[in-house]
Parts: structure tokens; C-alpha cells; sequence
């Protein structure tokens, strides 16, 4: 049995999350790092096995029929996070107290995970949607997944740009837009966006050019998420 769980990169990690898991009812997780000094391939295999997560789409749809939850594992370089949907699983019993009111583990819906800086979560999109054959829009209240520049990242990008709003060129300030280490899905480009107008806002009070717009990218890279690992491989 292959299951593919090794990240080759951030991006990778960040969009198997995104638009694969999360998308698909895996709403509740656990995150961890791999200790100093431990073989990360032994923590890989005894969580694989012991959670059977290295299930093929059959059986977790069987799984699913029965009331029973299903489990995903991914990791990149030593931090890890397992993600689960509703269901009866010894995971839920091993890391969900009822009795004592705690729990390790974390509802994406209302708390963000957070991976490199990028902060991924659950929300309401309340778009308003209009159907053919309806005269008015209504509010589609679908649960949609957000990936934003995280808080404390924000902030620090913020501070340092704004900074050089009036100290460096335009040239530089585009480049450094450009190049931002987030993939710009749509609530990250607003984030740039309004950062961009700050930005401006200072140049255009001092009598400088603007930074122009063009330097924030609107799409996205699709990268190959995964090494294939094999459960053989990773002992």
C-alpha cells in the first residue's frame, strides 16, 4: 500500500490542506513537530499504522457509510498535522476527553491552523449568488477554506514595507511585493493589495511614483504536493 504524506514543499503542504482535505469534511486536527534527535520516518509509520490512515478511496467510503471517521497525515521537513472528519475513530478517543472537557484536538472552523506563517481556516463565504431562474441573489452560506498571510507575519511584512514606503524605489518595493514567500490565493492577494495602497498612500504624500499593481501576482503555482513513501520505505 502507497500512501503519499511527505510534502516536498511549503506550497505543497499549503494546498493539499487547502483544496484537498479541508475542502472534503476533514475539519477537525492535530498538529506536531518532530522532536530533536528522532528518525521522522519511524513517527511517520507508527502514526500511519496505528491511526490506519493509508486507506484507499473505497474504504473510506465504506468507512464513511458505516459512521465511521477517516484520517489524513501530512507532513513537511519535522512539523506534521493529522486532520479527521466526524465519525467514531480511536483517534477521536485518544486525543478527545468528553468526560474532562479537553481535547488536543482543534476545529478548523474556529481556530486557524497555522504552517509557515500562512494561517488556513473555515469560514462562511456568504457570496451572494443569483440562479437563473431567480429574480434576487440569495446569500450562499457555504463553508469555504481561507488561506491569509498569518496575523504576526502580517504584521511584520506590514511594518518593514511601510517603512520603506519613501526609503526605497518603486523598482525595489515591486520586487519585494513580487516575491512575498505566500501563494497568492484570493484572501492573500487582498492582503497585498490593501498593502499596496498603503504603501502608495505614503509615496503619493511624499511626491513619488507608485508602486504599480502588476508587481502582486494573481495566480497562483500548482505544484506536485508529494514524494511518494511507501509505508516499506518509511520504516
Amino acid at each position: 500500500m502507497i500512501y503519499r504524506y511527505l510534502a516536498t514543499s511549503p506550497e505543497g503542504f499549503v494546498q493539499q490542506l487547502a483544496t484537498c482535505y479541508l475542502t472534503h469534511g476533514y475539519y477537525f486536527f492535530v498538529q506536531g513537530v518532530v522532536p530533536p534527535g528522532k528518525d521522522a520516518r519511524q513517527i511517520d509509520r507508527k502514526l500511519l499504522e496505528k491511526y490506519e490512515i493509508a486507506l484507499t478511496s473505497a474504504q473510506r467510503y465504506y468507512r464513511k457509510r458505516q459512521g465511521r471517521a477517516s484520517i489524513h497525515y501530512l507532513r513537511h521537513e519535522y512539523q506534521w498535522i493529522m486532520v479527521a472528519t466526524h465519525g467514531v475513530h480511536r483517534w477521536w478517543d485518544e486525543h478527545h476527553d468528553e468526560d474532562r472537557h479537553r481535547s488536543q484536538v482543534k476545529d478548523a472552523r474556529l481556530v486557524p491552523i497555522h504552517f509557515l506563517g500562512y494561517s488556513i481556516r473555515i469560514r462562511k463565504g456568504n457570496f451572494l449568488r443569483k440562479r437563473p431562474e431567480e429574480a434576487r441573489a440569495r446569500v450562499d452560506g457555504r463553508l469555504r477554506v481561507r488561506v491569509l498571510i498569518g496575523a504576526k507575519s502580517y504584521r511584520l511584512l506590514k511594518a518593514e514595507l511601510l517603512e520603506l514606503a519613501t526609503r526605497r524605489s518603486a523598482e525595489y518595493l515591486a520586487a519585494r511585493l513580487n516575491n512575498v514567500p505566500f501563494e497568492p490565493y484570493a484572501p492573500i492577494r487582498k492582503q497585498l493589495l490593501a498593502l499596496l495602497r498603503m504603501i502608495n498612500a505614503r509615496r503619493t504624500a511624499a511626491g513619488l511614483s507608485r508602486v504599480p499593481v502588476a508587481c502582486i501576482r494573481m495566480r497562483r503555482k500548482i505544484v506536485r504536493p508529494f514524494d511518494v513513501v511507501s509505508l516499506a520505505e518509511a520504516a
